[in-house]
């Protein structure tokens, strides 16, 4: 017996991928990055990872986030929103 049919997988994405996307994308959830292509429209849970930077507010909800992503995401004046 093992958990591996009960694990949970998330599609990842960088902070700096969500830095390029559009200037009028201001919230950003699974929905969002399925229609841009950034993660597969399957419904595994999102997770945020630091990689990379971020200029501008961004309202991101996701499952979790890394403690860089989270971080970087507040210092640019954005929120970032467990769910």
């Amino acid at each position: 017996f093992n958990n591996y049919n009960f694990r949970t997988t998330y599609a990842t994405v960088n902070v700096g991928d969500l830095a390029k996307l559009d200037a009028s994308v201001t919230e950003v959830n699974s929905e969002v990055l399925a229609q841009h292509g950034l993660v597969r429209p399957d419904g595994r849970a999102l997770k945020i990872l630091g990689d990379g930077e971020v200029s501008r507010a961004l309202k991101v909800t996701a499952a979790k986030f890394s403690e860089s992503a989270k971080a970087k995401l507040e210092k640019a004046g954005g929120q970032a929103i467990s769910a």
